[in-house]
């Protein structure tokens, strides 16, 4: 029997991610690999298959000796541990298979980033072409790459093998309804990738799925994943009625939450249906309060012919908050139109959005967007595919420095380390958010665990003021809705957390971005004060080194990974930096030598000795101060040397017609 081990690659810590809160629940991750389980229901019985989620547990070597192959599924932001699970992958002998978003848009990127193989590729949704795969494969002749030809037909998709997980390590359980969204976003990948006709699982489908899982023990949080639940409304209003009798012939175990567009709020069928199916929460992509630029991104649907865009998504808001469901957002910083970003700050807080994701425009490759920046050669690299990372890919309207800047201040304003605004939106919230049948869920054991720890960690530290204020005025003001207040304070927790690292790692950026103008000034007046300054060359640099060290240290160890990569090209830099400095010095000495040709050989091949000593001396201490290069940094580095040594020898053969001395290579 083969044996098939599905790996789900981490996440870097994120808003969506829940980490912070997820600990106070007991928790791991968010919730489980969808699509990896939705393509372990395609497979024969005659295999064996495991699923390991490195977001709950490590990848072990043992596991990779019991695989025969591994399937993985990834999206932009979980490259970095795709790579270093096909290195590993690569080190086992065990072939590899890649899937979902990422390596669907970014095949040729795969190639050029990571040295390490991975075998075969399934792009696009999976379903009409995977049992052709899976016969190539068993057979040896499968190819690298297999694509979808058409857009599947989703009722003949399989369930998703929730048995091989434990269902317990996650916040909230996911399926899926369609796939596909009728709106055209320009800044979207989602009808690249799923199309623009919405398909849909039948009803049968859908309540088979959530039978599944009650029997499995689930009871809480369910995610129906759908990029737009009421994309296809016929049959969104087909499945309601059906998920509310099953819920209540169960006593609602589960509380569903989805992904919507505003125009949800012109049926009004639609929200009754959901808001009785139980539907508490519905996230909307609101991006920005401001015409111009909702405009801008196509996103007419978000704006109404009768009055301001901000007035129309406000009137949108508390329509669904009036149904008892929870409004979260999705804002866009940067959009071309967007000009200043106090509406953004003040349409959040009026509209009582307290979980309001704000995250920097980024061009996902093949999107409009993309397209149009890059005629417009605006198109400065791939997305990192992290909104909140501070890194740009394009060049914004504004100042690029400017819009990083009032990035920092809205997400510093809406999660200050107080909590202030976040609980003065969480008021808001529940006063426009009447207390329904099924929008506050019994408290369970695990519920009390959480308000235990929310209040050690939270009544104790710089929130504790405002926390105790909200709990408080909760009690007094919306006693029924209690637990959803401690639900919103212990998310509360999160993302402070999350934004307060998120600047930390902006702050580390700029450190070194000072440090380096201070550092290009001082090493050009070391080396070109001639002689052989070697330890005062690297006294600096040690106390450069240990400056940096100090501040990178004060990251917090989630957040190093997006700080390290702004390392490196630090190191890289410096060392460029530093060979550049000598250089400059090196031309300006050899000119002595070359006026009084073989007379000062001896003293010229001293001279360009002590020069190499200084370089390799320099070279040393980087690599001995930091310990985690990266291949990509070793050969970077070679490569500035590469430069420099070709640099001298020419130079010296201008000068004496050949290289009069002995020049030493860095290894």
């Amino acid at each position: 029997m083969p044996n098939a081990l599905f790996v789900y690659p981490k996440f870097p810590p994120s808003y969506w991610g829940f980490k912070y809160a997820l600990e106070f629940l007991g928790k791991k991750s968010s919730m489980p690999p969808l699509g990896l389980l939705t393509i372990a229901g395609m497979f024969p019985d005659n295999y064996a298959m495991k699923v390991v989620d490195m977001n709950i547990e490590p990848l072990t070597d043992a596991h990779l000796q019991w695989a025969d192959v591994v399937f993985t599924s990834t999206m932009i932001v979980q490259k970095a541990s795709l790579y270093e699970v096909a290195e590993r992958c690569n080190q086992a002998g065990v072939p590899i298979i890649a899937g979902g978003p990422h390596p669907t848009s970014y095949y040729d990127n795969i190639k050029s980033e990571t040295d390490a193989t991975i075998n075969h590729f399934l792009f696009g949704e999976v379903e009409e072409i995977f049992e052709d795969f899976l016969t190539d494969f068993e057979s040896g002749t499968a190819k690298e790459v297999y694509r979808e030809t058409r857009k599947p037909d989703i009722t003949k998709t399989p369930p998703p093998r929730y048995d091989l997980i434990n269902i317990n390590a996650y916040g909230s359980m996911a399926l899926q309804f369609s796939r596909g969204c009728p709106f055209n976003c320009e800044f979207c990948d989602i009808t690249k990738l799923f199309g623009r006709v919405p398909r849909t699982k039948t009803n049968e489908q859908m309540l088979a799925e959530f039978e599944l899982l009650y029997k499995l023990g689930w009871n809480g949080a369910m995610f129906v994943v759908d990029d737009n639940f009421i994309g296809n409304k016929r049959d969104a209003m087909r499945l309601l009625p059906a998920v509310e009798q099953w819920q209540a012939e169960r006593q609602f175990p589960f509380s569903l939450y989805t992904e919507a567009s505003v125009n949800l709020v012109e049926i009004p069928e639609m929200l009754d249906a959901m808001s009785d199916a139980g539907f508490n929460m519905v996230f909307l992509g609101i991006e920005s309060p401001n015409d111009e630029a909702l405009l801008s991104t196509s996103k007419g649907q978000n704006t109404s012919k009768e009055e301001e865009a901000g007035s129309y998504l406000m009137r949108a808001i508390r329509k669904i908050q009036n149904k008892g469901i929870e409004v979260t957002g999705g804002f866009i910083i940067g959009l071309d139109g967007d000009t200043e970003f106090d509406s953004h700050i003040n349409f959040i807080q009026n509209a009582g959005i307290p979980m309001a994701m704000a995250g920097l425009l980024t061009a996902l490759k093949e999107t409009d967007l993309w397209h149009r920046l890059k005629l417009e050669d605006r198109l400065l690299g791939e997305s990192s595919g992290n909104q909140t990372d501070m890194t740009l890919n394009f060049v914004p309207e504004m100042p690029r420095d400017e819009l990083l800047t009032e990035y920092r201040r809205v997400i510093s304003t809406l999660y200050d380390p107080t909590l202030k605004n976040y609980f003065a939106r969480c008021l808001t919230l529940l006063e426009h958010m009447p207390h329904t049948q099924h929008n506050v869920r019994s408290i369970s054991k695990e519920d009390l665990l959480a308000f235990a720890r929310s209040i050690q960690k939270q009544l104790f530290s710089r929130q504790g003021l405002e926390y105790a204020r909200f709990l408080i005025k909760s009690i007094k003001d919306h006693r029924s809705m209690f637990p959803e207040a401690v639900r919103l304070a212990v998310m509360g927790y999160h993302l402070e957390k999350i934004t307060r690292h998120t600047v930390a790692v902006e702050d580390f950026r700029n450190f070194l971005a000072h440090e380096m103008d201070t550092y290009k000034e001082e090493i050009s007046q070391f080396v070109g004060a001639q002689g052989n300054r070697i330890n005062e060359i690297q006294n600096y640099s040690r106390q450069l080194f240990a400056r940096v060290k100090t501040e990178y240290n004060s990251i917090h160890k989630d957040f190093r990974y997006a700080a390290q990569s702004a390392l490196i090209g630090f190191q890289q830099s410096m060392f460029k930096e530093y060979l550049e400095a000598e250089f400059t010095a090196f031309k300006d000495a050899v000119g002595n030598f070359a006026k009084a040709q073989t007379e000062r050989l001896g003293e010229l091949q001293a001279y360009v000795h002590n020069l190499f000593t200084r370089v390799h001396a320099q070279h040393a201490q980087l690599h001995k101060v930091f310990k985690h290069h990266t291949d990509d940094f070793k050969q970077n580095v070679q490569e500035h040397f590469d430069a420099f040594h070709e640099s001298v020898t020419r130079h010296l053969e201008q000068l004496f017609g050949s290289v009069p001395v002995q020049i030493e290579g860095l290894s």
